[in-house]
């Protein structure tokens, strides 16, 4: 054992056994819900414990449950920035008995996904056996996401399992027990320790571990399992056939990994893995694939996993490669070998035995599996160890609870790491699409210069936009997260609530920066789904013909205060509730229309619809005059560093083809641009450098022209020598 695992043993240990809570909400919710309504038949709540803030259930005077909120054990901080209350219990035996949403502030709960759903969904964890969780490390369940609120499901879903884990094992539920201090000595890896260069000897040291499984013992583990459709499906082939041969090995040990793959592999291996990560060989043949074909579409590997105590480590594609041979002497043929990563945030142990678990599967219908387990486990050879010191000195009491503190600051930290490796073909599109829309703007000239090229392109890039980002990924941006921003910094500020979603974060600092370089329009104008939305539908419009409206200057321009009013009212409200804000937030449409695909209430659809009709006529109607995301943006619009959008004297005075042509009429008679309203749509650019619309252009072409018949330039580039005429 690590001295940093005897570390996290013995403040778990010292933990369950003290007062470390100061200030538990559970006090405030059991007077909200009645015990009956956790456990039926319940009579009561005992007295909260001292040692640790849960609260007997009694029914016919005996303890049914302990009542607790998630919150009181592990960081439920979702992505609101504020913590998600939820009331579970327990029974004796380590069995979930109820579970409560109490109290949350999620933006996209309140506003987005109907809170039955929600409810539902969580309640959905009634059963949930806490003694297999923590032979599982928190995987025996399966994980339910809503689409649309990704995020909130699974902080709750670690909140539930992680607080329920430390409650059972404080109160000793179902066997459950905090793990005793080793006070034997620890261990890391040597990395000094040679490794023999045969297969044979690796295998007989135990370097190398293996699991066979021939096609009887498939058959009769599938008839056993009480399903008959397992049973009439056996395998008809030769009991003693291999059905799969799986051999492991710990290849983050240099000498095991030059020994299995040769010096050169070895050294990629190192060059591959990141300081505290770790990685494992597999390699196999038979019938059966360790592999499967899951990776290929989802990117996880679902029929291993690595289980060590409470953690379990899956496998991704981006964990993965593959090797291309095995050096060492007498190795078998293998018709699959790969390499696979173990994180080092995952709390891996080398030192300590772990098990690979191969899920197998059987089809007893055209869609219908059934699944069993086998595990090959590991224990790396004790010469490949060399004993440390563990610490001997016990902390005192407050640096027990600042480590404690930091370990829960470990566990948010590795949640949020979690959701960002799971997004990572949405982050690379979204950084693909910012540095595109950057090179546009830094050389809008150039992009500019040819009309119908850079309309196709604006076209194509609002199709991504609206179909990737908003449908697919879900990634607009809203005004909630302006007032869950200030929110935040006003109490208790911490990144971890914002990076729970990794596409509204890298969003949010772009367009923190675009607001100094270019203003509100990089996002209004390119990057938000709903404005694409807009802009799609009215271009559609008008190749239908349908009739656009233009408002007079006078209206239009008493129109705009409309958004900062909406915007100043909901920010005013937020101080006092942020709740109450956000269920008023729901002026923008963003939710309906991009998040849940107009999957909502006929009213929320109706509006949405009605926003979107406005805007067949009045090209980004919402964008204009209502949309208070798009004020709080305009505010600081004016400090931009830079003023990109070129313009002639004559702009205003006489020429208004540029105002004219505005989709958002964001440039005033006079000729100035309102950096204000000015989406950065760079159509005036187009009209800016255009032979055909432009007076100032054509007005230049028609003078070169006339220029060059008269007195043009000779081939030296003097100007006031003129060409020779030819004879008449």
């Amino acid at each position: 054992m690590t001295p940093q695992r005897w570390i996290a043993h013995f403040l778990l240990l010292l933990t369950l056994a003290m007062p470390a809570w100061a200030d538990p909400v559970l006090p405030r919710y059991l007077a909200k819900t009645p015990a009956a309504d956790l456990v039926p038949g319940a009579e009561g709540y005992g007295p909260i414990r001292e040692d640790v803030p849960v609260a007997p259930i009694l029914k016919d005077g005996e303890v049914a449950a302990w009542a607790f909120i998630t919150s009181d054990f592990v960081s439920t901080t979702g992505y609101s920035g504020k913590p998600i209350d939820v009331l579970v219990a327990v029974a004796p035996d380590a069995t979930v008995s109820a579970v409560r949403l109490v109290k949350h502030s999620e933006p996209i709960v309140l506003i987005g996904i109907p809170e039955s759903e929600m409810r539902t969904l969580i309640e959905a964890y009634a059963g949930l056996d806490l003694v297999a969780e923590a032979e599982s490390g928190g995987t025996a369940h399966e994980l339910d996401i809503i689409s649309g609120a990704t995020v909130t499901v699974m902080v709750i879903d670690d909140s539930i399992v992680r607080s329920g884990l430390r409650v059972a094992r404080a109160l000793g539920l179902g066997g459950l027990a905090p793990p005793p201090p080793d006070t034997g000595p620890a261990f890391e890896l040597d990395l000094d320790a040679p490794a023999a260069p045969d297969w044979m000897t690796l295998e007989g040291d135990g370097t190398l571990r293996r699991l066979s499984l021939d096609v009887g013992q498939i058959n009769a583990a599938f008839a056993t399992m009480g399903d008959p459709r397992a049973a009439e499906r056996a395998l008809t082939l030769p009991p003693e056939t291999t059905f799969i041969e799986m051999q492991t090995a710990l290849v983050s040990h240099p000498a095991i990994a030059a020994s299995l793959l040769g010096e050169a592999t070895a050294r990629n291996v190192a060059d591959w893995l990141e300081p505290g990560d770790h990685a494992i060989a597999v390699f196999g043949r038979g019938l059966y694939s360790f592999k499967g074909s899951g990776y290929v579409r989802g990117g996880i590997f679902d029929r291993i996993v690595l289980i060590q105590d409470e953690i379990s480590v899956r496998f991704r594609d981006r964990m993965h490669k593959r090797i291309v041979s095995v050096e060492a002497e007498g190795a078998p043929v293998f018709v699959e070998a790969d390499l696979f990563k173990i994180p080092a945030d995952s709390g891996f142990d080398p030192a300590e035995p772990f098990r690979i678990q191969l899920l197998v599967q059987r089809e007893v219908g055209p869609i219908e599996k059934v699944f069993t387990t086998f595990d090959l486990g590991y224990q790396l050879p004790a010469g490949y160890l060399r004993a440390v010191t563990p610490p001997a000195a016990p902390a005192p009491s407050n640096a027990v609870n600042d480590l404690l503190a930091q370990d829960e600051a470990a566990a948010q930290q590795a949640l949020w790491k979690r959701i960002w490796a799971d997004k990572t073909v949405e982050i690379a599109v979204t950084g693909g699409l910012l540095g595109l829309l950057t090179l546009v703007f830094f050389f809008q000239g150039m992009a500019t210069r040819n009309a119908r090229a850079f309309f196709w392109f604006r076209m194509t890039f609002l199709s991504v936009v609206l179909v990737y980002l908003g449908w697919y990924a879900n990634a607009q941006l809203s005004v909630v997260n302006l007032m869950a921003l200030f929110g935040a910094l006003t109490t208790d500020f911490s990144w971890q609530a914002f990076l729970l979603d990794p596409l509204t974060f890298i969003l949010w600092f772009a367009v923190a920066a675009a607001l100094l370089f270019w203003g509100r329009g990089a996002y209004c104008g390119w990057l938000c789904p709903f404005g694409a939305l807009q802009e799609l539908t009215n271009k559609i419009a008008r190749a239908c013909r349908i009739p656009q409206w233009e408002l007079p200057w006078g209206l239009h321009e008493r129109l705009w205060p409309v958004k900062y009013m909406i915007f100043l009212g909901l920010f005013g409200v937020s101080l006092a509730s942020l709740e109450q804000a956000e269920h008023l937030a729901e002026v923008e449409p963003f939710k309906t229309a991009i998040i849940l695909n107009f999957q909502r209430a006929w009213p929320f659809v109706a509006y949405a619809l009605a926003l979107l009709a406005a805007g067949l006529f009045v090209e980004r109607f919402f964008c204009r005059y209502l949309c208070p995301l798009g004020a709080a943006l305009a505010i600081p619009a004016r400090l931009r560093m830079f003023d990109w959008l070129k313009r002639y004297r004559e702009c205003g005075n006489p020429c208004q083809s540029c105002a004219n042509e505005c989709p958002v009429q964001a440039i005033h008679p006079t000729g100035e641009i309102n950096p204000n309203e000015c989406v950065n749509c760079l159509h005036c650019q187009v009209l800016y450098q255009s032979e055909t619309t432009c007076p100032v252009v054509i007005k230049k072409l028609k003078r070169r022209q006339s220029v060059g018949s008269v007195t043009p330039r000779d081939l030296t580039g003097h100007p006031n020598v003129k060409t020779p005429q030819p004879a008449e």
